[in-house]
């Protein structure tokens, strides 16, 4: 009887702790943000920054309490053109000798039909300004290697470079105005 009543306690509690606000963070080994901006009118250039370190605090229960919190390493800065990012590294672009990091800080989480809306600020060169960004995710939970529960998020957004003085000497024809963001976060639950 004893076995039936705890078993009872125990089913009725077991929503109750999986609706509770968890805590995520990101894996460096496997999260990125990537970015692509259009090169003489012509084609993309493709990027990446440095890592990503983030911690998301999720409740299923009521999104709205929940949060994201990301710092990024914009001296990571790869496009695969040694030149190239040693310019992007100049204050010209990015500056990184006094600004080597980007953040982002949530402000809401709204549920969507396909997934969240983030809306935050981000600070790109001591710079802020609010973001919004469209989140795929979570998914379902798995069990990776270091025996952590992870899941995953791949949000994106568009950002307008001039708006944090990035390149503001070329001109849209030459280096575009928008840059699009392509995040992917695959986070350990803490």
């Amino acid at each position: 009887m004893k076995f039936k009543i705890a078993a009872f306690v125990l089913a009725l509690a077991a929503p109750v702790a999986f609706a509770q606000t968890t805590t995520w963070k990101s894996d460096p080994a496997h999260s990125e943000v990537d970015f692509a901006i259009k090169h003489m009118s012509l084609t993309n250039v493709h990027g990446r920054f440095g890592a990503v370190d983030a911690t998301i605090t999720y409740d299923s229960a009521n999104i709205a309490k929940s949060s994201v919190v990301a710092t990024i390493s914009v001296a990571g800065v790869d496009t695969g053109e040694a030149a190239r990012d040693n310019h992007l590294k100049t204050d010209a672009f990015f500056d990184v000798a006094k600004y080597a990091t980007a953040t982002f800080q949530s402000t809401s989480v709204v549920k969507q039909p396909n997934g969240l809306k983030v809306t935050g600020n981000l600070t790109i060169k001591g710079i802020t300004k609010p973001v919004v960004l469209d989140v795929d995710g979570p998914t379902a939970p798995v069990t990776g290697m270091d025996k952590k529960q992870h899941v995953g998020f791949s949000a994106t957004t568009t950002l307008h470079r001039q708006d944090w003085g990035i390149g503001t000497s070329f001109p849209s024809a030459v280096l575009g105005d928008d840059v699009k963001i392509d995040i992917e976060l695959d986070a350990a639950q803490q």
